[in-house]
């Protein structure tokens, strides 16, 4: 059975291969694809298949998706351009007669107001329409959105945000890539199809936690500033983040203050068999890598 993750130069995509291999998937049946393969160029090494494929490149996806039995569909990083992308990798699929989609989308896509849901929502309406067996991975937020910014929360003594007493579900990008594994290679005795899950962290936290978390770890007085949407995207853009990026994070927040991101579902640490990594523990690391 020929397994293909695409995005596979990415973060996550590349966590999903390597959770493929450390699963016991072998090297010969995985796919990796990437829009430049010499970028993931140690994964042939490792006996991966590295093909090229491009989202917006019809041609390239029927070349890449030849053979294929499972795919996985990470969504595209452009924001605005992602239905046309995903639609195009949902064509080539069909096309090539993959026999599963598997869809990274974002928590509650079908009916949360979540700016940054909207192409999510589309993509998994078209997946419906097309009539491939399929199944949603409905992931809540990185960690890593929280731990990348470890450096300026010391910095400032402060997490600023606009959510409120709003919990978010965060889980590491490699606990959601393992749960992708799972899915694709259909452990578990069932193939997945049909599943919609809703991924999420074992434990949820406000930002004000979050701050707490961050000065237990760090030694430091850490205080968490909540603001208005309107005044978070003025001081993300103050921080050089271009404007509509800058509104689709405050929008994010102000979805975190209503639950948006919150899940209580137990999927993800049902589907990888273990519990998932806290917040402290992922604070710890990133602060151990910042001082190396």
């Amino acid at each position: 059975m020929t397994l293909l993750v695409t995005g596979a130069s990415g973060q996550l995509g590349r966590l999903v291969v390597q959770a493929l291999l450390e699963r016991g998937t072998p090297a010969a049946d995985v796919v990796a694809v990437a829009r430049t393969p010499e970028s993931i160029s140690d994964l042939a090494d490792r006996g991966v298949q590295v093909r090229h494929a491009d989202y917006t490149d019809p041609s390239s996806l029927d070349a890449a998706f030849a053979g294929v039995d499972r795919l996985l569909l990470v969504s595209g990083s452009e924001v605005g351009q992602r239905i046309a992308q995903h639609a195009n990798v949902i064509d080539a699929a069909k096309r090539a007669g993959v026999g599963f989609v598997a869809y990274t989308s974002i928590t509650r896509a079908d009916t949360t107001d979540l700016l940054l849901a909207a192409e999510h929502r589309t993509t998994e309406e078209l997946l419906v329409a097309s009539g491939l067996p399929h199944a949603l991975l409905r992931n809540s937020w990185y960690l890593e959105n929280y731990t990348a910014q470890l450096p300026t929360y010391l910095e400032h003594g402060a997490v600023l945000g606009a959510a409120g007493e709003g919990r978010v579900s965060a889980a590491t990008r490699a606990d959601y890539a393992e749960a992708a594994a799972v899915v694709l290679a259909g452990e578990g005795g069932h193939g997945h199809e049909g599943a919609v899950y809703e991924l999420g962290g074992d434990h949820a936290f406000t930002l004000g936690e979050l701050a707490e978390s961050v000065g237990r770890v760090s030694g430091r007085e850490v205080v968490y500033r909540d603001l208005s949407v309107a005044d978070l995207t003025a001081a993300l853009v103050a921080a050089s983040l271009p404007e509509g990026y800058a509104g689709v994070l405050a929008d994010s927040d102000r979805g975190i203050s209503e639950g948006a991101l919150f899940t209580d579902s137990g999927d993800l640490s049902r589907l990888v068999g273990h519990p998932t990594t806290d917040l402290e523990t992922a604070l710890r690391d990133a602060l151990v890598r910042s001082a190396a």
